[in-house]
């Protein structure tokens, strides 16, 4: 087997991070209980045959998606901080339990609009303080 070049290396990164970065995202933004199906997707998307294929296990590309995964999955994470932290409306509880600021009398939130955040063990449907 070749050396991998930059650019293949940095592809398989990027890779990684766009895997990792939907992980997070597809893992929070869940309404139902985990299950055995979700374990299952999540090993299919860190070492399944699919990525095995592209890159071969002990080889510089999958080392690359690994580190892209990583950065991936904690770089959602961050930027969610950031955006929270940055927020007036928003503080550290709204990672705990979904509070926020109420809108003021001149903001809106559409009909329609998806709730980002139930806190666990709640339906979906359960408005906080409301």
């Amino acid at each position: 087997m070749s050396d991998a070049t930059t650019l293949q290396l940095f592809g398989a990164g990027a890779f990684g991070g766009v895997i990792g970065w939907n992980l997070y995202a597809i893992n929070r933004y869940r309404t139902d209980a985990v299950g055995l199906g979700d374990l299952l997707a999540l090993i299919g998307a860190i070492g399944g045959a699919a990525i095995l294929d592209l890159f071969p296990a002990g080889s510089d590309l999958f080392g690359a998606y690994g580190i892209g995964l990583g950065v991936g999955f904690c770089a959602y994470f961050a930027t969610l901080t950031i955006m929270v932290r940055r927020s007036p409306n928003f503080n550290r509880d709204w990672f705990l339990d979904g509070r926020r600021k109420k809108p003021a009398a001149d903001e809106v939130i559409p009909e329609g609009t998806a709730a980002t955040v139930h806190p666990m063990g709640s339906p979906p449907d359960r408005q906080i303080g409301g």
